[in-house]
C-alpha cells in the first residue's frame, strides 16, 4: 500500500481520530468531514459565493461546526489528513503535500490573517469598512460648516428645518490592487515544520497590516483627493512637544474627541517622557508588560511613516473609512503546484476621510 492510499484508508483515519480526541480530552464528529473532498474547484466554488473555503465549509451543505466544538470545519479537514501544526512533531510541509495539498492555500491564507490581527492597532484607527464592487468608490460630503448653536430646537409653524448637509464628494476615490509575492522555492521550505512555516505566514500579515497603516497615515494628513487633508496647529515653540502643546491638540476637537494619537517612535518617547503623565501604575505597566497608557484618555499608535515633526490626533469614530473591493486572496492554483515563488498574495483596499474635522495634526517644527 502507497502513503496516499494509506492516508485515505480507514485505518490511518481511526488512528489519527484518536489521537486528536485524546489531545482534546473529548470525542470529534469527522462522519461529514470525511466525505468531503477539497479541490480546485472547491475554491472556486467559494469564491464564487464571496466565502473563504473555512467559511465554505462552514455552511450547511458541507460541515458545520456544532456548538462547543474545538475545531471548526477546516481544522477538522486537517485533523483527518493528519496535519499537525504543533506539538513535538509538527507536520513538515513535504509532508503536508503529500496528505492533503489542496488543504495548502486555506492553511497559508489563515495564517496570513492571523498576522494581520498580531497589528490590533488598525482596527483602531477607522470608523468603518465597507465593501464595494467596482474599483471606484465616491465618499459622502457632510457638511460641518453650519453655524447653528443649536440644530435641535422647537420647530414653530412655518419655521426653517435645521438640515444637515449630505451630498457625494467631487473626486471619487480609485481602490488599488495591492499584491505581495510570496517568493520562497519549494526547496527551501519541505523540509520546515508547519510550525515554522506559520511564523513565515504570520509576518507576511503582520507586514501587510503596518503598510495599511501607512495608507491610513497619508489619507489623514494628505486627504482622499477630495481637498480635506487634516487641519494643523503649531505648537507654542518650533521643535519641542509639551504638555501644553497636547492640550492645544486636545482643545481643537470639540465636539469631537481626541481618543487616538498616531506618532513615530520620537514623539512617543518624547510624550511617554514627559512629566505630567508619569503616573506610577502606568509606568508599571509600561515595564512589566510594556502596554502603553492613554494620555489625555487617547490611545497612542506608534507608526513610524508619521513625519517626525508631526504628531497625528483623530476621533477614530469619525475619521476615516475603510473601502475593499477584494478581501485578501492568495493564488490557490499555483500554491497547489507548489509554486511559491510565483504566488502572489493581493487585497484591493483605499482610506477615504469621512469627517475632516475628526482628525487635526499638530506641527513641532514650524517657522
Amino acid at each position: 500500500m502507497d502513503f496516499q492510499t494509506f492516508i485515505q484508508s480507514a485505518a490511518f483515519q481511526t488512528q489519527n481520530r484518536d489521537l486528536i480526541e485524546r489531545e482534546l480530552n473529548g470525542p470529534v464528529d469527522f462522519s461529514r468531514t470525511s466525505e468531503i473532498k477539497i479541490e480546485k474547484e472547491s475554491y472556486l466554488e467559494a469564491e464564487s459565493k464571496g466565502l473563504t473555503l473555512s467559511e465554505l465549509l462552514e455552511t450547511e451543505e458541507y460541515d458545520p461546526s456544532p456548538a462547543g466544538c474545538p475545531l471548526d470545519a477546516f481544522e477538522r479537514q486537517l485533523a483527518l489528513a493528519g496535519i499537525r501544526l504543533g506539538g513535538k512533531n509538527p507536520t513538515t510541509v513535504d509532508q503536508f503535500y503529500q496528505k492533503a495539498p489542496t488543504l495548502m492555500p486555506e492553511f497559508i491564507l489563515r495564517e496570513i490573517k492571523k498576522g494581520q490581527a498580531m497589528r490590533p492597532e488598525l482596527s483602531t484607527l477607522i470608523a468603518n469598512t465597507t465593501t464595494v464592487a467596482n474599483n471606484r468608490y465616491t465618499p459622502f460630503h457632510i457638511d460641518t460648516s453650519s453655524t447653528d448653536r443649536l440644530s435641535l430646537r422647537p420647530i414653530g409653524e412655518g419655521s426653517e428645518i435645521p438640515q444637515l448637509l449630505v451630498t457625494e464628494q467631487t473626486h471619487s476615490i480609485n481602490v488599488p490592487e495591492y499584491g505581495l509575492g510570496l517568493k520562497a522555492s519549494y526547496k527551501a521550505l519541505r523540509y520546515r515544520t508547519t510550525a515554522q512555516f506559520r511564523v513565515l505566514l504570520w509576518y507576511v500579515g503582520f507586514k501587510l497590516q503596518t503598510d495599511k497603516i501607512a495608507l491610513i497615515v497619508d489619507c489623514i494628513i494628505n486627504g482622499d483627493g477630495n481637498n480635506n487633508p487634516a487641519e494643523s496647529v503649531n505648537t507654542a515653540a518650533s521643535g519641542s512637544l509639551t504638555y501644553d502643546d497636547l492640550i492645544t491638540l486636545w482643545a481643537e476637537f470639540a465636539p469631537f474627541e481626541l481618543n487616538t494619537v498616531i506618532c513615530d517612535i520620537g514623539n512617543l518617547k518624547t510624550i511617554l517622557t514627559l512629566d505630567e503623565f508619569k503616573d506610577p501604575m502606568a509606568g508599571f505597566r509600561f515595564q512589566n508588560k510594556g502596554e502603553l497608557f492613554s494620555p489625555l484618555g487617547a490611545t497612542l499608535v506608534r507608526a513610524d511613516d508619521v513625519p517626525a515633526d508631526l504628531v497625528i490626533g483623530l476621533d477614530s469614530r469619525f475619521a476615516v473609512e475603510e473601502v475593499i473591493t477584494q478581501p485578501l486572496m492568495i493564488e490557490y492554483d499555483r500554491i497547489i503546484e507548489q509554486r511559491f515563488e510565483e504566488a502572489v498574495i493581493s487585497e484591493a483596499v483605499a482610506y477615504a476621510k469621512v469627517i475632516k474635522e475628526a482628525s487635526v495634526i499638530l506641527d513641532t517644527v514650524h517657522s
